[in-house]
């Protein structure tokens, strides 16, 4: 069924775990992360983000979403991951997306609050959560490059969300999108000190290639939701890569579809565990 993230969110923080957040590239993607939620009773946010939305438009891929989520008994929410500008959150908005990213961080304190602010505002008038980033989640990943990144402020994120009344918070406490060139070493103490003073689900982001311990942990800290979304494209190509290098004659898409797809769930069910949002439906 197709719910936005404000309850789920607001569960999994009373009932301390997360939800994963899964990006997702296209229908084999979107197939196997509801299969691996309905495998494993868990909750489910599936992502896309602009660069992902230039490839197909966002009509497409919550058709794709919602056709699926007709018929499953799992909560499935369809989420912008780093929208860039406002008149992209509003076109997923409009065109059912039932949560919003709106990622103001790479601009100053008060821009970020003045877009996340307008963006908060539409999107609460249909009852649509938004979540916002305070600090910047370093990396590159698709078209986004935050380079070193700059961690979280306890305080400005306290005021940050007083102002903004944003839903969820992404928090940026050392991890980076990506993939990882060493073990990123998380600050967990930043992590306790938000958690201290905002009292709203908190977002783990760049989450692909950190230890499932650290994750762990970061849930015990107070993280609601942890993005994933390297390690799924990873997968994939890895399902594919290998039908084509057992018969390179394959001419097929369903046949190498097939084993990303089955790779692709595998690794969600895995996360599923680690972040503790399995068997609560």
């Amino acid at each position: 069924m197709l719910v936005t993230t404000k309850e789920m969110l607001l569960e999994a923080q009373k009932n301390h775990y997360a939800v994963g957040a899964f990006n997702v590239e296209n229908m084999e993607m979107v197939q196997a992360v509801i299969a691996a939620a309905e495998e494993m009773r868990s909750p489910v946010i599936i992502q896309t983000t602009p660069s992902t939305l230039k490839y197909a438009s966002p009509e497409l891929y919550f058709a794709n979403v919602k056709a699926l989520a007709q018929k499953s008994v799992v909560p499935i929410a369809v989420h912008l991951d780093h929208g860039n500008s406002f008149e992209l959150a509003m076109q997923t908005f409009r065109c059912g997306y039932t949560s919003i990213m709106i990622d103001g961080s790479p601009k100053s304190f008060e821009e970020n609050i003045a877009l996340t602010s307008a963006v908060v505002q539409a999107a609460h008038g249909a009852g649509i959560p938004v979540e916002a980033e305070l600090g910047t989640v370093g990396g590159k990943e698709d078209s986004l490059d935050n380079g070193e990144g700059g961690y979280t402020d306890p305080q400005k994120a306290k005021e940050f969300v007083e102002r903004t009344n944003c839903d969820s918070l992404a928090v940026a406490i050392g991890t980076a999108h990506g993939v990882y060139k060493h073990a990123p070493k998380l600050d967990l103490e930043r992590l306790s000190a938000i958690r201290k003073v905002v009292d709203i689900p908190l977002v783990l982001h760049g989450t692909s290639g950190v230890d499932d311990d650290v994750v762990k942990e970061c849930v015990k800290r107070g993280i609601c939701k942890v993005n994933y979304a390297t390690d799924l494209r990873i997968a994939y190509t890895k399902g594919v890569k290998e039908i084509l290098a057992e018969n390179p004659d394959v001419f097929d898409p369903k046949k190498y579809g097939t084993r990303g797809r089955e790779y692709v769930k595998q690794y969600v069910m895995d996360k599923m565990q680690v972040v503790g949002s399995t068997n609560r439906i």
